[in-house]
């Protein structure tokens, strides 16, 4: 998996980029949010990046936060929703408009994207309601400020697809000074308690 890309931007065609990794060309698209943020061409850039296998294509997304990508995430596991719908929905709305908007249940918002019919929009509402507190990108849904390993612990149990309350008070209890990979085995062990 490619989970981050650092090079040069040699190309920009929205909602598609190219970056230059030491001589490899990779189309990446990111949502709009991002583009409006790179640098000019010839510059350097860091992305955050998924990379999503279909049946017909292998395709890269890119994003300037990890805000972003753990929004994306949670977005595609959506039902009816794809990476390329995310895109747009991430394009159309912040990641804080978007958190504000499942945390209000605010369909009209999100009819307002191109592409959300009003079944999706609820659907989105139902579905990340509980999944994850998109306004919060430094602390979990406990409300602890992240610092050294944590966040890593964090993100990796997000990743595993468990949602951020749960992961949340996974690593409360976990000691400060505890490595990532030992972090991560206490965490599982203490789901599989539960």
């Amino acid at each position: 998996m490619i989970g981050q890309l650092t090079g040069v931007l040699i190309e920009k065609n929205p909602p598609q980029i190219v970056v230059d990794v030491h001589g490899v060309g990779y189309e990446v698209e990111v949502p709009m949010s991002t583009f409006y943020n790179l640098p000019e061409l010839g510059q350097s850039i860091k992305l955050l990046t998924q990379f999503v296998v279909r049946e017909d294509a292998q395709l890269l997304y890119g994003f300037g936060s990890n805000h972003e990508r753990m929004a994306f995430r949670q977005l595609v596991k959506v039902s009816g929703i794809g990476a390329k719908s995310a895109l747009v929905i991430l394009s159309g709305l912040s990641v804080d408009e978007l958190g504000h908007a499942i945390q209000a249940q605010d369909t009209a918002l999100l009819t307002r994207i191109p592409g959300i019919g009003k079944k999706t929009a609820e659907r989105m509402l139902l579905e990340l309601r509980d999944k994850l507190n998109f306004t919060s990108s430094s602390s979990s849904a406990a409300g602890m400020t992240l610092a050294g390993h944590t966040s890593d612990i964090l993100n990796a149990l997000l990743a595993l697809g468990y949602n951020e309350r749960e992961a949340g008070l996974a690593v409360k209890g976990l000691a400060k000074d505890v490595s990532v990979s030992e972090g991560i085995k206490l965490a599982l062990k203490s789901f599989s308690k539960n």
